[in-house]
């Protein structure tokens, strides 16, 4: 233990709580509900062990297993709840059902979350439900946080929370990862959450962990259903993608567009590993498609050298199966490299045109790129100014205003 009985220790070991919290309330949660068969209860139990670690750990010290330390408060918890409720009830018999060694067949490869997730995503639940119930529970996202990535206040988040742990329950939805028809039913829903997972781990002011989270509950998953395309071709894209995350930024921290990343820093492992598993996919689902696009750019060993051609008929291909403005965007921009500029700015015109991209900084941005290949330094130099001014995140706004001082100079 690492004692902390100074004001210095009791920041640290605040810390600790919150570091551990981070990566131990999805698995406390998830495994608790397993043994349980109670959503509150888990939930609650594994909020209760963080407040016992705020008290403990500035006197006691910080654990060497942290994460270990709050399960074991968590369940004993949740145990201790259980065994008065049983006592009550005369039924003390009934905690024999609570023990580990009750695991459901196949546990060392089911993990606790894989089937939380299966659970958040039942098709009784509406799609936006699904996504934050899980992002809630599995990722411990708070409901703040969740609310802003959905556009909804906080307190209609919560009380859409407690309604979809209210239909589960009501619904007597298992706690299990189905299999045959319901499970390939179940599966676009469940890719959906794993890619919006990912998605907030690696945007620019992104928590990383939630990245990482996604890539390992992906490659469960395509453990678990080797013969899905889309949920290999998901493993990919997150592979591919994922590989540029230590080069997206510079020594001072700010982020770098793919033309000025050092692809030495780029992760060959994880692209092989991408490579493989998209060599595996048979189907051209959507994120077959984008893990395609990622491919080339992953084996171009420069903007010149990428295969332009090939991402622009990935994106046409992508724009058919899942028609939005943002796939629009870049089917744009693809153009505009591979078959020149006034083809991308073409393309850009009809892509705002239904008014999808109004108020979309990266479609400011995509112009102030297309002109400043063009050569009018001047006007792109204000079209990145303009983007910036309308980006929510620090490290993009960052990023455009550096784009529109290269080009003042």
């Amino acid at each position: 233990m690492t004692h902390a009985d100074s004001p210095a220790g009791a920041v640290a070991a605040a810390d600790a709580v919150a570091a551990a919290g981070v990566e131990a309330y999805p698995r406390i949660v998830a495994t608790l509900i397993r043994l349980t068969g109670d959503w509150t209860l888990a939930e609650d139990c594994a909020q209760e062990a963080s407040a016992v670690a705020l008290e403990r750990w500035p006197v006691d010290g910080v654990p060497a297993n942290p994460g270990g330390w709050l399960m074991t408060v968590a369940r004993n918890r949740a145990l201790d709840v259980l065994r008065r409720a049983a006592a009550e009830r005369r039924k003390l018999h009934d905690l024999a059902l609570l023990t580990p060694t009750d695991a459901p067949p196949g546990h060392d490869l089911v993990d606790d979350r894989l089937r939380l997730i299966f659970t958040c995503c039942h098709p009784a639940l509406a799609m936006e439900a699904r996504v934050a119930l899980t992002l809630r529970t599995i990722c411990g996202v708070p409901t703040a946080d969740i609310a802003r990535l959905l556009l909804v206040s906080e307190s209609t988040m919560t009380r859409r929370l407690t309604r979809a742990r209210a239909r589960i329950a009501q619904a007597g939805i298992p706690y299990r990862v189905r299999s045959g028809p319901a499970l390939t039913e179940r599966l676009p829903g469940v890719l959906a959450v794993l890619y919006l997972l990912f998605t907030r781990g690696y945007v620019a002011d992104g928590e990383p962990a939630f990245a990482d989270e996604a890539v390992r509950l992906a490659r469960l998953l395509d453990a678990l259903m080797p013969g899905q395309s889309e949920v290999a071709a998901l493993l990919a894209l997150m592979l591919l993608q994922h590989s540029r995350r230590d080069a997206r930024r510079d020594a001072a921290g700010n982020l770098l567009t793919l033309h000025r990343q050092d692809r030495a820093r780029w992760d060959r492992a994880a692209i092989a590993e991408g490579l493989a598993a998209l060599a595996r996919v048979r189907h051209d689902g959507p994120y077959a498609w984008q893990a395609r696009i990622a491919a080339c750019h992953a084996i171009a060993t420069s903007v010149d050298d990428t295969d332009w051609p090939a991402i622009a008929l990935a994106y046409d291909a992508l724009l058919g199966i899942r028609p939005s403005p943002v796939v629009a965007l870049n089917r744009a921009v693809a153009h505009g490299y591979a078959y020149g500029l006034a083809a991308g700015l073409t393309l850009l015109e009809a892509a705002r045109a239904g008014g999808g991209l109004d108020g979309y900084p990266l479609a400011v941005a995509v112009e102030a790129d297309l002109v400043a290949r063009q050569g009018d330094r001047l006007r792109a130099e204000a079209l990145f100014r303009a983007a910036a001014a309308a980006a929510d995140s620090t490290a993009e706004r960052r990023a455009l205003l550096h784009r529109a001082a290269d080009l003042a100079r």
